[in-house]
């Protein structure tokens, strides 16, 4: 990783893609894009901050992922040369800041996303220390102005908002060290109910036409643990000709524990299977 003043970016990270990240059409996923984005924010270095941590002089706490959004813009392939995510910092809050990347492969910008992450403590919420915020700084983007983005409503948050249901059970290989189910294998778990919903929509047995989102927007809202037997709720918000734009939440019983939008292509779904009659 080292410095970089592409796009305006403070920090590249090269990036090796690997055979789990492909989708069935053999490109990087959208779930494979979100490993890239998430390598590479591991890989950030906050050197004030560490050094804090590594002196106890910040206590107990934990840094929690609370929303994160990502876009497949491009096809990315194992064989693309100088595969890359820029990093930078665009916003900075009391206890939670937010990431926006860029990921490059063959030449061509092939994904986005942004993620902010909460620094919580056994009370709740932590203000950034001013290491921290020193470091962030140093990372932010040259225009880190941020224009809110509008919050679901809480409808999205039940049950009867949804039309149609796809059955998840926890696995132990999902949870992390956190001691629950990662935030990435969630997001396999929206996966999942699309492709439930694309065959219930298509009412055919067999191999499953490849409609995997190609962006989500994702809102984690509580804890989903191992062991756990739950249910993704989806709904179509809208579709055209080419693509086709759905709401998902997960439940535990009546209680919502995350909630995305995403959007993917639209192959064979019909119009009727898309609309409120459609599979249920």
């Amino acid at each position: 990783m080292n410095t970089s003043s592409y796009l305006g970016f403070p920090v590249q990270c090269d990036i090796r893609a690997r055979q789990a990240d492909l989708g069935r059409d053999g490109s990087v996923s959208t779930i494979g894009m979100a490993r890239w984005l998430e390598d590479a924010r591991i890989r950030l270095k906050m050197p004030q901050f560490e050094r804090l941590v590594d002196a106890g002089e910040f206590g107990s706490h934990q840094i929690i992922l609370v929303g994160q959004t990502v876009e497949k813009l491009a096809p990315a392939h194992l064989t693309d040369a100088d595969a890359q995510v820029h990093t930078g910092i665009r916003r900075i809050g009391r206890s939670s800041f937010t990431y926006q990347q860029a990921a490059f492969a063959g030449g061509k910008r092939v994904g986005s996303g942004e993620a902010t992450v909460l620094h919580l403590g056994p009370a709740g919420p932590l203000a950034l220390p001013d290491e921290l915020i020193a470091d962030l700084t140093e990372l932010s983007l040259p225009d880190s102005s941020e224009t809110a983005a509008s919050r679901p409503g809480a409808e999205r948050r039940h049950r009867d908002y949804y039309a149609f249901f796809a059955p998840l059970r926890a696995r132990i290989g999902d949870v992390d060290g956190n001691q629950h189910v990662n935030y990435l294998a969630l997001a396999t778990w929206y996966d999942e109910a699309v492709a439930a919903f694309t065959a219930a929509a298509i009412g055919e047995e067999g191999l499953v036409p490849d409609l995997s989102p190609s962006s989500y927007r994702i809102d984690y809202l509580g804890e989903v643990t191992y062991p756990g037997d739950y249910e993704i709720g989806v709904l179509v918000r809208s579709f055209d000709a080419e693509s086709v734009r759905y709401e998902l939440g997960i439940f535990l019983g009546s209680t919502c524990l995350g909630i995305a939008d995403a959007s993917g292509a639209r192959g064979v779904l019909s119009a009727r299977s898309l609309g409120p009659g459609g599979p249920r």
